[in-house]
């Protein structure tokens, strides 16, 4: 056991002193609640969980307390369907306008925080969220062009209501793995997390956080940190088909915009295999399309809540497997600079390489204007197994233009197959539209499309493709300040 604070080393309890078994069968949370309780009482300390499974309802971590499992531990999210009891109810926080169900809320996770300091979930254990469910309302704002991307624009209101029960079928329920709303000093560590319910690990106004050297294997969102600040997610596995597998926003989840900033994702590899099967080591590749109908998801992003800003961002050393590109976007007035991609490499890329956007979805409150977009840095960048419609893109709007945009020594290798129906498209605005690289269509460029940009530097672009296409492989529309070195396919 690897001490992680000070705080942590003051004492050791195991659970079992506390009349947890580890069978497999009893309810285990009460014994592990009351272990955390009295760690907490007597000046913190560490919480050891043996070997054995632990099936268990919410459990409620405490300031000064680090939660370690053993190396075979497993905590098992109980199903309440199955076992008697519930999870902590959601905790009335009035109307949540602005963003879903799973943002809003902390309390209705297998494991909580709130408001707490020096805390530590870690160990070679496991954490199996069985129990917890995916599905949650989405936010109470509607507007419908951008409340959901527009690749579900097609599906019927039963499908998306089986997607989005209402707040009262989530009593009860646990729809997040861990959740941790204002705590500070947070160290996550070395854990597997298969499912884990809409999120795996959420962190929201969290402030000195560190994950390092998790495993995750997700059906929704593997790690999301939202209005974080001073954080790094480094030595990470996340896989999760049919959302983001790293993800850090800036919603009104805390009641007021919170500017993001100082964050490092570092040597982590995403990917959107099916479900279950990175862990099982099978990588499978059967399912092609997520819920919102494009392919696999995978993807590390910055939005698409975006009231508050995002500042001095790097990512860099990982790696995209079968996912969609990194994607950058902010949407509902926060402005995003100072970003840095590097050294990323991507392979069987399911949607654009990479995607910026600045929009107006405008998710917030009366009178939430456009934000902005500038000072990004994309460099050595290696993707190959480009799905064809969608090229490198950076998408900014009349009179708001993305300003400042670097790409240094990028190569990327598309399937091809574009169109001369493709090459003729004039692709809309759409500038409150939910932001994904289908909003736009098949673009008309099967390499750079950029449009509404202010200062494109690019030093180094390799462009290929497989078979025939049809379309430019550049096209910049109401670009300026644009310049280029050793990118063959620069328009003259």
């Amino acid at each position: 056991m690897r001490l992680i604070a000070p705080v942590h080393a003051r004492q050791s309890v195991d659970v079992v002193q506390l009349g947890a078994r580890g069978d497999g069968r009893t309810l285990e949370h009460h014994a592990i609640n009351r272990a955390i309780t009295h760690v907490a009482r007597t000046g913190g300390g560490t919480v050891l969980v043996p070997a054995g499974r632990y099936l268990c309802f919410s459990i409620r971590l405490a300031s000064g307390v680090a939660l370690w499992l053993a190396e075979n531990a497993v905590i098992e999210a109980a199903d309440p369907a199955r076992h008697a009891g519930r999870y902590d109810d959601p905790e009335p926080r009035g109307d949540q306008l602005y963003q879903d169900f799973g943002h809003s809320h902390w309390h209705n996770s297998l494991i909580w925080g709130d408001g707490l300091h020096d805390i530590a979930i870690a160990g070679l254990g496991r954490i199996e969220g069985c129990g917890l469910t995916r599905n949650g309302p989405g936010s109470r704002w509607h507007a419908q062009r951008g409340e959901r991307p527009l690749s579900m624009h097609y599906m019927s209101p039963a499908a998306i209501a089986a997607l989005e029960p209402g707040f009262q079928a989530m009593r009860g329920q646990g729809n997040k793995a861990i959740g941790l709303r204002d705590c500070h000093g947070v160290t996550i560590e070395r854990l597997t997390i298969d499912r884990g319910g809409h999120i795996a690990v959420l962190l929201t106004g969290c402030t000195r956080v560190a994950l390092d050297r998790l495993t995750i294997d997700a059906e929704r969102d593997g790690i999301d940190l939202d209005g974080v600040r001073h954080a790094t997610v480094t030595h990470c596995r996340v896989n999760t088909p049919n959302d983001d597998a790293i993800v850090i926003k800036s919603s009104l989840a805390m009641g007021h915009p919170i500017d993001v900033e100082n964050i490092v994702i570092r040597d982590c590899t995403v990917s959107g295999y099916d479900r279950g099967t990175m862990l099982d080591g099978r990588f499978g590749t059967t399912q092609r399309l997520a819920p919102d109908r494009d392919g696999p998801t995978g993807r590390i992003k910055i939005g698409t809540e975006s009231n508050g800003g995002f500042r001095d961002i790097l990512i860099e050393d990982c790696r995209f497997e079968r996912s969609r590109g990194l994607a950058l976007e902010t949407v509902d007035g926060g402005i995003m600079e100072g970003v840095t991609a590097r050294r990323l490499s991507m392979a069987d890329v399911t949607s654009a390489p990479i995607f910026l956007r600045l929009g107006h979805r405008g998710r917030g409150p009366e009178g939430t204007g456009v934000g902005a977009m500038r000072d990004i840095t994309l460099s050595d960048i290696q993707a190959t197994g480009i799905d064809h419609p969608y090229p490198l893109i950076i998408a900014g709007l009349q009179h708001h233009p993305i300003c400042d945009v670097t790409l240094a020594r990028l190569s990327l290798h598309y399937r091809g197959g574009g169109t001369s129906e493709d090459s003729a498209r004039v692709p809309e605005e759409r500038p409150d539209a939910y932001p994904e690289p289908s909003m736009f269509g098949p673009l008309p460029a099967w390499g750079l499309w950029a449009r509404h940009v202010e200062g494109l530097g690019i030093d180094g672009l390799a462009l290929s493709h497989d078979g025939l296409d049809a379309r430019a492989a550049i096209i910049l529309d109401r670009v300026t300040q644009a310049s280029a070195q050793d990118a063959p396919f620069w328009p003259q």
